[in-house]
């Protein structure tokens, strides 16, 4: 029998600790993000914003030369990294992740030859945490046992399509089976594994198994809202917070926030920018800040 608990209010609240008054940036958590592609600018742009609205010290971003301007344009706080589109490959993230608590990979990287090479390596020869989603997702898939090929804690975040892809199971078997799926794909693999979608699941390979299914709203099915978790996520796992728990945490803070822009401005309406932009409202009404 699987044990279910409801990720609340309470758990968010022991996870993320409030920063000291003295404290520097480099105490309270860096990211290194390697985002983004041409043609896919916004994704990179999105996942960015929301880390930073979620309390990262700094933020660093490895992205392709050909979006460089639009991307430094929109988030003039982080360190960036450009470099040649026929180059992503070599990107030397070892020592561009140096004194970083976590590496985000993935959000509209695109998949070619390139981005599988940098991925691969990443997964294989990063010694901090990671957040792995969608394209870097769907270059594991293509090989799923190279998530065993290190000991990094790792998080992935897929929506149904792209679980189904990583377990080799059709869409509507990984529907009706979401949690058995993700808790064994979690324990085979030894990630956490983040189950977007309605009522989204949370499942780490000791077995634990946590659910949201009191917050969000349809309005948050629409591209980019999960470049916009996985910002989060990366950002509480960087600051130093336990991963899985940064994973719950990261599900709940995006879902409310997700049902403040619902307030504002429907469910029509809303987009995921929205949604970064209604995050320090989330945060404020948990009384974190």
């Amino acid at each position: 029998m699987i044990m279910r608990y409801q990720i609340d209010k309470n758990l968010v609240k022991a996870t993320i600790k409030r920063r000291s008054h003295d404290a520097d940036k480099s105490e309270i958590g860096s990211l290194l993000s390697v985002c983004g592609s041409y043609g896919m600018a916004g994704a990179a742009i999105m996942s960015s914003k929301a880390a930073l609205r979620s309390g990262l010290g700094l933020l660093k971003l490895c992205v392709p030369r050909s979006i460089y301007p639009i991307i430094a344009g929109a988030v003039p706080e982080a360190v960036f990294y450009p470099v040649e589109d026929v180059a992503v490959g070599d990107f030397d993230f070892v020592s561009k992740s140096k004194y970083c608590g976590a590496i985000l990979v993935g959000c509209g990287l695109s998949v070619n030859s390139e981005t599988r090479s940098l991925v691969t390596r990443i997964v294989s020869e990063s010694g901090i945490p990671l957040i792995l989603d969608a394209d870097a997702l769907n270059i594991i898939a293509e090989n799923p046992d190279i998530l065993n090929a290190s000991n990094t804690v790792k998080t992935i975040t897929p929506h149904d399509r792209e679980f189904s892809r990583l377990c080799n199971k059709d869409i509507n078997e990984v529907k009706k089976n979401r949690e058995e799926l993700a808790l064994g794909f979690a324990k085979e693999y030894s990630v956490n594994v983040v189950l977007k979608g309605h009522k989204t699941i949370v499942a780490s390979p000791d077995g634990d198994l946590l659910y949201n299914d009191t917050l969000g709203n349809a309005g948050m099915a629409t591209g980019g809202s999960g470049d916009v978790l996985a910002g989060v996520i990366a950002s509480l796992t960087a600051q130093g917070f336990d991963p899985f728990k940064s994973a719950c945490s990261g599900v709940y803070v995006h879902a409310l926030a997700g049902d403040i822009a619902k307030e504002k401005f429907g469910e029509i309406s809303m987009l995921p920018t929205d949604i970064v932009e209604c995050l320090p409202e989330a945060y404020m009404s948990i009384r974190i800040c």
